[in-house]
């Protein structure tokens, strides 16, 4: 089963399209993975998968306490993904995407900016290998994401000029990813992204919330899953604070 067929299960399953970023700032080692796992626990029944960054792995360990965290999330039936954003020559992007596969994550992120020859290609392969998924930055969150991402670029197969993002959305076909990023923060790019994939490729939208993306601009451009990271974890009632987003998401699903 792809990457795309469990996450979907998962989203029918829970009846959500909320994905957990269990991006928690920096403290004492047992405070963090306690804190962790007690968000995880409060709103596991209010999300679809659970997305990590090297903000727990760094300090807890990809095979440390980072696994007590995967295997809560297994125990909940939650896909996990890996935000390493990887970016680098073939080789070490090889190494990088089979470590995280076998610490028993679900999917990871990487960056097409690297290309497909010696650059993404092994990730993609790997990928296969393991029966596991990619999904690629196609356009991220922060305000600064313009600067690389919405830049123009002259494309000499068609000699015209076209925005970065819009080629990688294509890539993202090219390829066979499991998924794009695209920041809820842009509603108009979720859109412009979805008119190139369709249904082909899910989009997911970091950024609801404290960020100032908006689930309801997010879901009518096209985005399937809402990653949200901050306005559930920084909050002192994670649960409630998740079963809102889950009801606004289905508001909005409901509507389209």
């Amino acid at each position: 089963m792809s990457f795309k067929q469990i996450i979907e299960e998962s989203s029918q399953k829970k009846e959500s399209n909320i994905i957990l970023a269990l991006d928690l700032p920096p403290t004492e080692l047992d405070v963090l993975l306690h804190k962790t796992l007690m968000i995880l626990d409060a709103v596991e029944g209010q999300i679809c998968a659970v997305k990590f960054n090297r903000h727990l792995i760094l300090p807890l360990g990809l095979f440390a306490g980072v696994q007590k965290l995967l295997k809560r999330a297994k125990e909940y039936d939650l896909p996990t993904i890996m935000d390493c954003k990887i970016n680098d020559v073939g080789s070490t992007n090889k190494i990088i995407a089979e470590h995280y596969y076998n610490s028993g994550f679900d999917a990871l992120t990487a960056n097409p900016f690297v290309g497909w020859k010696e650059g993404m290609q092994p990730v993609f392969e790997t990928a296969k290998q393991y029966d596991r998924g990619v999904i690629l930055l196609v356009f991220m969150s922060h305000e600064g994401s313009s600067e690389g991402y919405g830049q123009e670029v002259f494309v000499e197969k068609t000699q015209l000029p076209t925005s970065q993002y819009e080629i990688f959305a294509q890539k993202a076909l090219e390829w066979g990813a499991d998924g794009v990023v695209v920041g809820a923060t842009y509603p108009e790019r979720i859109r412009r992204v979805h008119s190139i994939l369709g249904k082909s490729v899910p989009i997911y939208s970091p950024g609801v919330g404290v960020q100032g993306g908006k689930i309801e601009d997010a879901v009518r451009g096209g985005a399937r899953y809402l990653i949200v990271g901050r306005a559930i974890t920084m909050t002192e009632d994670p649960l409630q604070a998740a079963k809102s987003l889950k009801v606004t998401a289905q508001k909005a699903i409901s509507v389209l």
